[in-house]
């Protein structure tokens, strides 16, 4: 128990250090350039989606792969395996299902955070 408060809490300071990080509340000096005044090249910008979209699309599909085969891996043993053997299976699964929710949600924030910054 003491430990998945732990692993809670550390995802959630780094969710609100990316949180925090994402807005920047700053006060224009003067003498700056503004952001009309700046010519932007863009060129690239499509390149770098295209393999941003099919790093994470490979990412989910290996992740998905792993955990749903690990599952399976852990339920036949646990079908298959003696009472001390399913005890021991069962102390298994906690961390099993910690890291499967780890791997989904960095995965799906990566995606939220790619298409947030993909339409600006």
């Amino acid at each position: 128990m003491k430990r998945s408060i732990k692993v809670i809490s550390i995802v959630l300071m780094i969710l609100a250090i990316i949180l925090a990080s994402t807005t920047v509340f700053a006060k224009d000096p003067k003498g700056v350039t503004r952001p009309s005044e700046v010519s932007i090249d863009t060129s690239d910008t499509e390149n770098v989606s295209s393999i941003g979209s099919r790093i994470i699309g490979i990412v989910k599909v290996v992740g998905t792969i792993v955990a749903v085969g690990m599952l399976i891996v852990i339920g036949i043993k646990y079908m298959m395996g003696s009472a001390e053997e399913k005890a021991e299976y069962k102390k298994t699964l906690f961390p099993y299902f910690i890291g499967a929710i780890l791997i989904f949600a960095a995965v799906n924030l990566a995606d939220m955070v790619y298409t947030w910054a993909s339409t600006i």
